[in-house]
């Protein structure tokens, strides 16, 4: 199966201990895969491992965001405008998404569908106040979303998805405003977005994976991120 005309975007912050396991994974399981780093001014060595990857890989990319204001949405846009194949997959570079599953997501986009949907069917390590926490911010949602008439997915609030690259780039050129840099929650920025008529909505299921390395980025101040992204 060829995977020229899909790229991966990776954003990343302080994943020196995934990222370069996770670039071969991909570059091995899916041929001709692109894949597009988007780092967020990391101090452990994450753009130095990406930099020798690069090098001696045609289809390795690094973008460092040095001088904007840090942001997991903002990473994931300046990818996906960066990048020029006709899908794009959005994931995360700690391996708690299982890079396996990008086979099915580029069946469903090459089935006629836009957007494709990794939804979490099982989180089995979240603590209860976690997963009490993520329900609530996914309820506001699916009535923020259901108010407005926009597409809704069983998971609006998935880090992991594939799309055309040039309906991102449309809706995100025609409502730049409405989608807060500075959170972590790209998916549902989009949907509010977007136009039920212009999107065909397809989902896999995946478990989300145990984190290895590293520490959850998610805090109070991606919270608020979020609650702003509800009232834009």
């Amino acid at each position: 199966m060829d995977y020229r005309n899909l790229t991966v975007i990776l954003p990343t912050l302080n994943e020196k201990e995934t990222i370069g396991k996770l670039i071969k994974l991909l570059s091995n399981a899916y041929s001709g895969i692109k894949i597009i780093v988007v780092d967020d001014n990391s101090t452990d060595g994450t753009i130095e491992i990406v930099k020798s990857l690069a090098s001696s890989m045609g289809n390795v990319r690094l973008i460092e965001r040095s001088g904007k204001e840090k942001g997991l949405t903002g990473s994931i846009i300046d990818g996906i405008m960066a990048s020029k194949t006709k899908y794009v997959v959005v994931m995360d570079a700690d391996m708690q998404h299982p890079f396996e599953i990008i086979k099915e997501i580029r069946k469903k986009l090459y089935s006629g569908n836009n957007l494709v949907v990794a939804v979490r069917s099982k989180v089995p390590h979240w603590s209860l106040y976690r997963k009490l926490i993520s329900k609530m911010f996914m309820y506001f949602g699916y009535i923020v979303l259901f108010l407005s008439r926009k597409p809704i997915c069983s998971d609006i609030m998935s880090g992991y998805f594939g799309i055309e690259r040039q309906l991102f780039v449309d809706t995100y050129k025609a409502n730049e405003k409405r989608f807060v840099k500075t959170g972590y929650k790209v998916l549902f920025d989009l949907l509010k977005c977007m136009d039920k008529k212009s999107v065909k909505i397809a989902e896999v299921p995946y478990v989300f994976h145990i984190r290895e390395y590293g520490s959850s980025k998610a805090g109070v101040k991606q919270g608020l991120a979020l609650l702003k992204s509800f009232f834009s």
